[in-house]
């Protein structure tokens, strides 16, 4: 028996791309507009990048034993609401990574907007390796025990990544002492492997710890010491798995143009916690701005002005590849020779909800410079990437997909003159009876979260489990995430 496939192609217009074999299990998940995951085809729309609020400078990195050379900053929020912890390297004078002037220290905030530091804010001292580049998280994997509820990882080429638990997050051990989780490297080799924040998480979606990590290697063109990542698994803490490098594929599939990547700062987006979101610091070394007399203006270390950054955006699911639908820069430098200069510019770990309607990460800007600090910049919930269709609208059709729950929740906005309207379609693109388009209630406004309906109501349980599309038509309107719940 023919396949109705082609057929169905050719009544309903369709390309074979939009007839794909593959369906998606997405459940009851929340999925953000940041990849093409869900997508099958656009026609007039677009996959567009948010651009970030600078709010100001959240605390300034002013301690005696902070100072100029203070980084690799983590926002852990913490357990039951009671807000959020800031952990980063304190270093006043400019030293060899694992000198004894390196500690960590901490800033803590109850919405992540006002920041205070305690009187003694030095959470690790007298540990070289680890407190050059310690990076902390909260272990929420059930039945870890209490006094390992926090955990992080730090450490260099030449110790390998070591492990520290504690059970407040302040005090810590190392109950594996200095046996690394991935290797040291030989000095003589000078890979200058981990040189950079490496992070570790507890991954919900993959039931296991996940570690990314820098990673080195040569590149034509490049030399041979580009930046890049790598990734390491585990499911215990305690035995690691090296998966090898990662790689960087556009939205056709093609490879993504290398880069240097100083640290990836990957971790689950709350609300979706099976994407890992990435904003990571895109390094571009002798990439000069300032010239002797600019550098000596802003104040700035000698060592520090003959490279420039700003931060990407990337996303994964698991597995050693990373999407890079954006190529362009996400947070830029912005106005000011003191953000055009070396090690400034890197993003913190950590995206954080700071209000009803509002995300926000966090960026050191002034690196080696008197005013060195850490500024807030926010976003709308979800809002890292939009479906965006202007005037003269568009749609996009998603690939065929099972999920369950009873009705659709969308966040959107719209202009006075825009809409957004939504059909479900069987898996060969046929709308179902009552969820055409022309069934559609047209949607306006601009809210976080608004449930789709048709003339016959909002509920879609008759279709759980069942492999549907969806199409979304948009006029001058963006799409940030949908949700069967």
């Amino acid at each position: 028996m023919n396949s109705p496939l082609p057929l169905l192609a050719a009544i309903t217009g369709l390309t074979t791309s939009v007839i794909s074999a593959q369906v998606l299990e997405i459940g009851s998940q929340r999925e953000l507009m940041i990849d093409h995951h869900l997508i099958d085809s656009l026609q007039g729309v677009e996959l567009r990048l948010q651009e970030p609020h600078n709010e100001g400078v959240a605390f300034a990195f002013d301690r005696p034993h902070e100072g100029l050379f203070s980084g690799y900053v983590t926002i852990v929020t913490l357990p039951g609401g009671a807000g959020y912890r800031a952990y980063y390297r304190g270093l006043p004078v400019l030293a060899r990574a694992g000198a004894p002037e390196e500690s960590t220290s901490y800033a803590e905030s109850k919405d992540g907007i006002t920041w205070t530091k305690p009187t003694d804010n030095v959470t690790l001292r007298d540990e070289r390796w680890v407190t050059h580049n310690l990076s902390v998280f909260y272990d929420a994997k059930p039945g870890v025990p209490d006094d390992e509820r926090w955990k992080g990882i730090g450490g260099l080429n030449t110790s390998g990544l070591i492990r520290v638990v504690s059970a407040d997050g302040l005090t810590w051990r190392k109950p594996w002492g200095d046996d690394p989780i991935l290797p040291a490297i030989p000095e003589e080799r000078k890979m200058y492997r981990y040189d950079s924040q490496n992070l570790a998480f507890w991954s919900e979606s993959e039931e296991q710890y996940v570690c990314y990590f820098r990673h080195v290697r040569a590149v034509p063109g490049m030399g041979d010491r580009v930046r890049l990542i790598g990734r390491a698994t585990s499911p215990d803490f305690i035995n690691w798995t090296d998966e090898g490098e990662m790689s960087f594929r556009r939205a056709d599939g093609s490879a993504a143009t290398v880069e240097h990547l100083y640290t990836n700062q990957t971790s689950p987006y709350a609300r979706a916690p099976h994407l890992y979101v990435a904003i990571a610091a895109r390094f571009l070394p002798g990439r000069q701005v300032l010239n002797d007399a600019e550098a000596k203006e802003v104040g700035v270390s000698p060592e520090y002005f003959n490279d420039i950054s700003d931060s990407v955006l990337m996303t994964t699911r698991g597995g050693t590849v990373y999407d890079r639908t954006f190529m362009e820069g996400f947070a830029r430098p912005g106005i000011g020779l003191g953000n055009w200069t070396s090690r400034t510019n890197y993003p913190a770990l950590n995206v954080i909800q700071t209000g009803p309607t509002e995300m926000s990460f966090f960026v050191q800007k002034g690196y080696g410079q008197p005013d060195h600090r850490l500024e807030r910049y926010s976003l709308r919930l979800d809002g890292f990437a939009a479906l965006h269709a202007g005037y003269d609208g568009g749609e996009m059709v998603t690939k065929p997909f099972t999920f369950s729950g009873e009705e659709l929740e969308i966040n959107y906005a719209t202009s006075a003159a825009g809409s957004l309207r939504f059909e479900l379609q069987d898996e060969y693109g046929v709308a179902l009876p009552g969820y055409a388009l022309a069934d559609s209630r047209e949607i306006i406004g601009d809210q976080i979260a608004r449930t789709v309906a048709w003339t016959g109501g909002t509920s879609v349980k008759a279709l759980a489990g069942k492999t549907v599309r969806l199409r979304v038509v948009l006029k001058d309107a963006d799409l940030f995430s949908l949700r069967f719940l």
